[in-house]
Formats: C-alpha cells, sequence, structure tokens
C-alpha cells in the first residue's frame, strides 16, 4: 500500500506492524509538512506573546515598588536623623526633606556630608525622575504638593498594575 510519492509502508519484522518509511532516494519535506510546521510555530509564538508581555509589566511594577521603597526609606532615615538633633530643619518641615534633592545632595552632620539617598531613581512607568510628593500638610489623596516638606513619594504614570490598583496609589 503506498501513501504518497516519498513515503511507503513497510511491515516491521521485529514488531509485527506497519510503520512508515522514507525512501531512501528521496529528502527533504513535501510542501504540506512544511505549512503545518509553520502553523504550528506561529499557535506557540502567539501563546507565547502575551505570557512576555505581562513579564515586562510584572518586572517594571517590581521596579517600582522597590524604587518607592527606597526613597521613602531615605525619607524615614533623614527624619530620625533630624529627631535626634544631627541636623537642623525648619521647624514646619517637621524634620522631614524640604524635597528629594536634599536626600541626594546630602546634609551637614558634624562636619561630614551625610547622604540618604546616591540618585533619584527613574519612575519605571514614566521613564522619568518627576515623582509625586505629598507633605504632611497635604491631604492623604492629594495629586499636588504644597511644598512644605516631603513626607511621601508616589509614581505620576496613570495606568493600573496587574492587579487593578492604580500606580499612582502604591
Amino acid at each position: 500500500m503506498r501513501l504518497e510519492r516519498s513515503w511507503t509502508l513497510r511491515r516491521s519484522r521485529t514488531l509485527g506492524r506497519s510503520i512508515l518509511v522514507r525512501r531512501a532516494n528521496e529528502h527533504g519535506l513535501t510542501l504540506v509538512e512544511l505549512i503545518v510546521t509553520c502553523w504550528i510555530l506561529t499557535i506557540l509564538a502567539m501563546a507565547a506573546f502575551p505570557i512576555v508581555r505581562f513579564q515586562v509589566k510584572r518586572q517594571k511594577e517590581r521596579e517600582l515598588h522597590y524604587d518607592l521603597w527606597m526613597m521613602r526609606d531615605a525619607i524615614d532615615k533623614y527624619k530620625d536623623a533630624a529627631d535626634r538633633g544631627a541636623f537642623q530643619t525648619k521647624v514646619e518641615s517637621q524634620n522631614y526633606p524640604p524635597d528629594l534633592d536634599t536626600l541626594v545632595n546630602g546634609v551637614d552632620v558634624q562636619g561630614k556630608k551625610v547622604k540618604f539617598l546616591r540618585r533619584i531613581p527613574v519612575d519605571p512607568m514614566t521613564n522619568n525622575t518627576d515623582w509625586g510628593e505629598r507633605s504632611m500638610q497635604d491631604d492623604p489623596d492629594s495629586q499636588s504638593f504644597g511644598g512644605q516638606s516631603v513626607f511621601d513619594v508616589y509614581s505620576k504614570s496613570q495606568g493600573t498594575g496587574l492587579d487593578g490598583t492604580k500606580y499612582s496609589t502604591w
């Protein structure tokens, strides 16, 4: 029984079953085999695309969490040092830094320059170093900065995370 030009049906002597065997003088793939292979590869690529897209977004969210944690930790360390009396601050600032640049530039503590941040990180969602700031006098959900001192930072991105919350509320 013959199936195609390049394939023949032979009976196996050891197993007693029929198997498909390619003739020795014909090499390569038929057009149908190539089309089926391309179709399968296309389906696999389409299935992998959403996974890769979400993986990139998840990585940016991790970076955003880390950057916010790092800046908030620096603000807390600045306040702790000011509360201990290591340096003088304005009374209305409640010992919080006046801006993020102060954390990077540092303050003089007993003749030494103490820095709390190496640099202001880049917001992975907006790709710039412009972060939203809140002071103690601002409302907790306020999007405007009163300018007194930096109590908290947030992303200015209007996007929504994979968990359904806005990045600006993180």
